[in-house]
Parts: C-alpha cells; sequence; structure tokens
C-alpha cells in the first residue's frame, strides 16, 4: 500500500488555526493541510444532515450537497465568512480549514524532502507519513495519498417496533 500522509481529525479539529508548515512553491501563502482537512471532514464527519442548515446558511450559494451525500464548497464563491460554520449543528465544518483562497496539497513531490514539511512543523502530531495498517478501526483511505484517522459517524435508524 505504501506510505501516505496521515492526519488526525480528531486531534486537528482542537486546533483554532492549523500553523503546519507548507512548502508549495507557487503559492506561498498556501495552507495545503487545511484544504485536506476541509476535504476529510466533509468526507468522513459531515452527517449529511436533512435539513442542511450549513447549505441554508450560506448567503453566497457556495455550498451543495452532491448526489453522494458529501458537501462541496465552491471556493470562487466562498468568502469564508463562517456562516456555515456557525449553522451546522455538530461542529463538523472545521472554521480554519474554511478560507476564500483556493489551497492545495501536492505532498511535496519532486522537492527533496523525505517527509513532507508539515509532519514535522505540526506542534501536535496530527500529521504523520505512516503506512495506515489494514483494517485498522477508525483509519480511512482518501485517494491514494491520504489516509485519516477519524471517529466516524454513521446514522443509526430507530428500531422497527412490532
Amino acid at each position: 500500500m505504501g506510505r501516505r500522509l496521515t492526519i488526525s481529525l480528531d486531534v486537528c479539529r482542537d486546533c483554532a488555526e492549523c500553523v503546519a508548515a507548507c512548502t508549495y512553491p507557487y503559492h506561498p501563502s498556501n495552507r495545503g493541510i487545511a484544504r485536506l482537512r476541509e476535504l476529510a471532514a466533509q468526507e468522513l464527519t459531515c452527517r449529511k444532515c436533512e435539513l442542511q442548515s450549513c447549505v441554508v446558511a450560506c448567503p453566497y450559494e457556495a455550498l451543495e450537497r452532491r448526489q453522494d451525500g458529501v458537501l462541496h464548497r465552491y471556493n470562487m464563491r466562498c468568502t469564508a465568512c463562517l456562516s456555515c460554520s456557525h449553522a451546522c449543528p455538530f461542529g463538523n465544518l472545521i472554521p480554519a480549514a474554511l478560507e476564500f483562497r483556493d489551497s492545495m496539497c501536492d505532498f511535496c513531490a519532486g522537492r527533496g524532502h523525505e517527509v513532507p514539511a508539515c509532519v514535522p512543523t505540526c506542534p501536535y502530531s496530527a500529521i504523520a507519513l505512516e503506512e495506515p495498517v489494514a483494517d485498522a478501526p477508525n483509519v480511512y483511505l482518501l485517494g491514494e495519498h491520504v489516509a485519516v484517522r477519524a471517529t466516524l459517524w454513521h446514522k443509526v435508524e430507530p428500531a422497527q417496533t412490532k
């Protein structure tokens, strides 16, 4: 399977702002890890509410629920007003990950880093480069390069009464 950038969302959720370094060369103030945190939260910890209060609260129609239920944010419409974050009753939209400018992570490919710059600079060790253990509890693979540790939320339907 190979080593992957592994993010612990449960640890990241406690950070007001990510201070991990990023060396993406085309955007000096890039915060690639914030973008990865946002994508991971939308995919794994969002409760996919029926009322979609975050979508309704956005004054710029920057949020949309895809067919598969995953939340999608249009960065060019988003002004980072945080209305969606405040409207989420479960706190799953991490305010530090919602930014107006678009960031990306290229995993420090081709820059001679043995370990991506964000790994050693995260003061809470929420980011690691490791090979995920197959079938490990609360570890989910996102794409080819990212693994996420998170407490996954599952909707429990009420039991049918006879």
